[in-house]
């Protein structure tokens, strides 16, 4: 069980805690964070993992609900993926993908290609997820080049969409506020509408099957606006993340599918997150049944413990690069790295070992079952995800679902949720990327006392939540 009373001893003295707190508001800068927040109260600092829980500089312990950022699927303090780690780089530290192979790259490479779904047979690695976006975008534009279509250089993705923060990436993420800095834009993002039923246009709410249609649909009605020659690729995830956890209606992948077959246009499957289990499957286009052109992948393929990323691409597209003079010209110093694949392969060993797949689709429904009752809460309006993905939209009036102001968003996330739920124990995120939610990704070792543990915290801070509004 977990909360704010579970302590260990100690880790850090008070004299070495000051200090470390001292260093770190002077040099460390954090990503996503406002830096004030710290100006008058103390970094949160973890120290260590074991299992499902982290532990902060005081011994204080932690649920991670949400597996670091959707990452650590095995849990923490695995010593068997550690020490594989260690092995290779005291064999080989360190060798590029630039024009030679390791062998650890190319088991894993092989390794990926054996659980992908369909002809997705090559892999490029890279080393984040970021990485691997803006590489099938450049490999989509640089293929279409290739085979005779160079007008094609557009990406559509879905409104609120989060896929990275390289400049590229950037350009397909759908999230207006975290772009404006850095304008302009690479050119060539278009937005299509997102998956939220629950936000659904009246004239397709009271229908799931109609409103996946209409959304798939709108993709064509994109597709023919901007001239399906300048059209490349269209970036989905799965499951959509931000905005709160968007699992697709039922036919909406076949549909896009077909789109996308019709009008020549690549359809990636953005699995950073949806990857190795959080769904319940190694990748999430093969739990929706859907073949994608293109997969990209990082997080969970080491489970957090070395930096990896990649794409694993098809047959198709790899076939004009594999003839003449031709090269990707696109390369990561660190992409493959010897002791990331190292990690990956031990990381896999434990899927294996543990059938945490398995797992997933097993304890899926109780997860979902903790989480809806929640639902008996005045400020809890929609429950909603896939496997061990889930997203709470939190709304100020349930009966109309009216949504919080910009201004009580701040104060309800920022102002208290974010602080609250971590002083309770409970590692998770507190969003307003869309409308307010709370998601949940949880390690893919967890079961039922954990969810009923993250189901307790939820409870108890929601409901002063609502008693401050």
């Amino acid at each position: 069980m977990t909360g704010s009373g579970s302590h260990e001893q100690v880790s850090y003295e008070q004299g070495s805690y000051e200090q470390l707190q001292e260093s770190a508001k002077r040099h460390m800068w954090l990503h996503f964070t406002r830096m004030s927040s710290f100006s008058d109260a103390d970094m949160p600092v973890i120290v260590r993992g074991s299992g499902e829980y982290v532990y902060d500089t005081r011994g204080k312990r932690y649920l991670d609900g949400l597996a670091g950022l959707f990452v650590s699927q095995i849990g923490h303090g695995r010593t068997e993926v550690a020490q594989a780690g260690a092995r290779q780089a005291s064999e080989l530290a360190y060798f590029p993908l630039w024009s030679y192979g390791h062998p650890q790259a190319i088991a894993l490479a092989e390794r990926l290609a054996g659980l992908a779904p369909g002809d997705l047979n090559r892999v490029f690695f890279t080393t984040s997820g970021s990485e691997a976006v803006e590489s099938a975008w450049k490999l989509a534009k640089q293929y279409f080049k290739a085979i005779g279509q160079p007008t094609r250089y557009k990406v559509l993705s879905r409104n609120i969409a989060y896929h990275g923060t390289s400049m590229g990436a950037l350009a397909i993420t759908g999230l207006a506020d975290i772009k404006y800095p850095f304008e302009p834009m690479t050119p060539g993002g278009v937005r299509v509408p997102n998956t939220n039923f629950y936000r659904a246009p009246s004239f397709v709410s009271g229908d799931l099957a109609a409103f996946g249609q209409w959304a798939a649909d709108e993709i064509e009605r994109a597709i023919l606006r901007e001239g399906p020659d300048s059209v490349a690729a269209v970036f989905l995830e799965p499951v959509q993340n931000s905005g709160g956890c968007f699992p697709p209606p039922p036919g909406y992948f076949e549909r896009v599918r077909q789109i996308c077959d019709t009008y020549g246009v690549l359809l990636v499957s953005d699995e950073v997150i949806c990857a190795f289990g959080r769904l319940g499957h190694y990748f999430g286009s093969a739990r929706y049944g859907y073949q994608p052109d293109i997969i990209t992948f990082a997080k969970g393929v080491t489970s957090g413990y070395a930096p990896l990323g990649g794409m694993l691409v098809s047959d198709a597209l790899m076939e004009p690069f594999a003839r003449g003079e031709a090269s990707f010209l696109h390369g990561v110093t660190f992409a493959g790295h010897p002791v990331s694949c190292a990690v990956a392969m031990a990381n896999l060993d434990v899927f294996e070992k543990e059938d945490l797949l398995g797992n997933v689709r097993a304890n899926a429904g109780a997860f979902r079952a903790t989480l809806e009752k929640l639902g008996d809460l005045p400020i809890v309006g929609d429950v909603r995800g896939e496997g061990y993905f889930y997203g709470i939209e939190l709304v100020k009036d349930k009966a109309t679902r009216e949504t919080f102001s910009d201004d009580e968003s701040e104060r309800l996330l920022r102002g208290f949720l974010s602080t609250a739920l971590y002083d309770a124990g409970l590692i998770c995120r507190a969003d307003d990327r869309g409308d307010p939610v709370i998601q949940l990704s949880p390690p893919l070792t967890c079961g039922q006392e954990h969810f009923d543990a993250m189901e307790q915290i939820l409870r108890s801070v929601l409901t002063e939540a609502w008693a401050r509004l």
